[in-house]
C-alpha cells in the first residue's frame, strides 16, 4: 500500500479523533440511524477527551453521511475543529463504528480496510478491438477501448489455393488489432495506475493480447476463460482481485522470511519486534512495512515527539535524542508515521498467513524489510 495519501495527517500536530463508520447497512431507518451513530461517536470521542470543536466537527462529517451510498464506509481523521482526511473504505470495519482519540491518527486498519483494494481494468477482447472497464471495490466505470481494423476478420472455409492471400490478410489483421489493444492497455494501466489487468474473451485473442503487453505488467494480467461478448459478474471480479491480493501478500512475506538470513556481511534484510523495527524507523532503514493488524505487539507503547524521526520504546530515549516533551502512542501507528514521512510502503500479510499462524510471522505482528544503502 503505498500511503501517501496519509502525509496531510502528519503535518499538525496531535492529538487526533480517528473514526471508523461502517455504512454497509442500508434499511429504511438508516439515515435516522446513522444520525444515532453520529452522536455515539462523539460521545465516545467526548470520554476519551476530544475539545468540543473536534467533536463538532466529526459529528457534522458523519451526520452528512446519513444519506451517503458508500458501499462500505468511510474513515475520519480530525483536529482541531477540522477534519483533515476522510478517505473511503474498501470492506465494512470489521469491529463496526468506533471512535478514538490519541496523539498521532489511528491508520493501522486502513492496511486491510482500505489498503488493499487491487484498481483493476477489465478488458473486453475481441478480433475488432476492445473495451475498458474500469474495477474496483467501491464500483465500476468505463474506461474508454480501441477499435482496430474491421476487414477482413473471417477465415472463408475453403482450401482453395486462390484464398490464401486472403486468409493471410485476416491473420494480419487479427495481429495488428492485437497490437493496438496492447498498447491502448497499456496506456489505461499508466493513465489510472491499475494493479490488476483482466483480460475477457476467446483464447487466441486473449493468448495474442497477453503476449504484446510490456514485460513491466506481465506479472499484473490475469485471463480468463469466458468467450467474447461476455461480461464479468462482480463477485467474478471480487475473486480475481482478493486471489491478487494473497498472492501479493505471499510474495513479500516470502521476501521477509528469506531475508531473515544475515547477508555475506553479516546483515540481515528484515527485522521484527518493537526494537528493532524502532531502531530500523529513526535511522530511515525500513523500506517495506509488513503488519498484522490487532497483532500483539501494534497494542505496544511506544514513545515519540512531534517529528516522526523521535520514537523510541523508553521515554528517557526521547531525551538523548534532543526531545523533552513525549507523548505515549500504539507501535504500529508510530511505525506508519514513520513509513509514511519516509515514503515507504506498508502492507498487510494477513491475507497469505493461515489461520494457525496468525500472529506468528512476522513476530508480534510487526515486521520490515529493511534497505541499507
Amino acid at each position: 500500500m503505498d500511503l501517501a495519501f496519509l502525509h496531510p495527517l502528519y503535518e499538525h500536530p496531535g492529538p487526533w479523533a480517528s473514526v471508523y463508520a461502517d455504512l454497509s447497512r442500508h434499511t429504511e431507518d438508516t439515515p435516522h440511524e446513522r444520525e444515532l451513530t453520529a452522536a455515539a461517536l462523539a460521545r465516545e470521542l467526548a470520554s476519551q477527551g476530544a475539545d468540543d470543536a473536534t467533536r463538532d466537527a466529526v459529528r457534522e462529517a458523519l451526520t452528512k453521511l446519513r444519506h451517503a451510498t458508500d458501499p462500505h464506509g468511510r474513515a475520519l481523521f480530525a483536529r482541531a475543529g477540522q477534519v483533515i482526511l476522510d478517505p473511503p473504505l474498501a470492506r465494512p470495519p470489521r469491529a463496526g463504528d468506533s471512535a478514538r482519540w490519541a496523539p498521532l491518527p489511528h491508520v493501522s486498519p486502513l492496511l486491510e480496510l482500505a489498503g488493499e483494494d487491487p484498481l483493476c481494468v477489465v478488458a473486453y477482447v475481441d478480433r475488432r478491438g476492445a473495451d475498458f472497464e474500469l474495477r474496483s471495490a467501491l464500483g465500476s466505470r468505463d474506461a474508454g477501448g480501441v477499435s482496430g481494423r474491421q476487414w477482413p476478420l473471417h477465415r472463408t472455409s475453403t482450401v482453395d489455393w486462390s484464398e490464401r492471400h486472403f486468409q493471410l490478410k485476416v491473420e494480419n489483421t487479427w495481429e495488428h488489432n492485437a497490437a493496438e489493444v496492447a498498447d491502448a492497455l497499456a496506456a489505461c494501466q499508466e493513465e489510472t495506475g491499475a494493479d490488476l489487468l483482466i483480460l475477457v474473451g476467446d483464447d487466441r485473442e486473449r493468448r495474442s493480447v497477453h503476449e504484446r503487453l510490456p514485460k513491466r505488467l506481465q506479472d499484473r494480467i490475469v485471463e480468463t476463460r469466458r468467450g467474447s461478448g461476455s461480461r464479468l459478474l462482480d463477485q467474478e471480479v471480487e475473486r480475481l482481485r482478493d486471489d491478487h491480493v494473497r498472492e501479493r501478500a505471499r510474495e513479500d512475506l516470502e521476501r521477509f522470511l528469506a531475508s531473515r538470513s544475515p547477508d555475506d556481511d553479516g546483515r540481515t534484510g528484515a527485522a521484527e519486534g518493537v526494537p528493532a523495527l524502532v531502531e530500523a524507523a529513526r535511522e530511515h532503514r525500513i523500506d517495506e512495512l509488513l503488519v498484522i493488524p490487532e497483532g500483539p505487539d501494534t497494542h505496544r507503547e511506544v514513545w515519540i515527539g512531534e517529528d516522526p524521526d523521535q520514537l523510541a520504546v523508553r521515554r528517557t530515549e526521547l531525551r538523548t535524542l534532543g526531545e523533552q516533551d513525549a507523548w505515549p502512542a500504539r507501535a504500529d501507528d508510530a511505525l506508519l508515521r514513520s513509513a509514511v514521512m519516509t515514503g515507504a510502503p506498508a502492507i498487510s500479510v494477513v491475507p497469505a498467513l493461515p489461520h494457525e499462524a496468525a500472529h506468528d510471522v512476522p513476530v508480534g505482528g510487526l515486521g520490515a524489510l529493511l534497505r541499507w544503502k
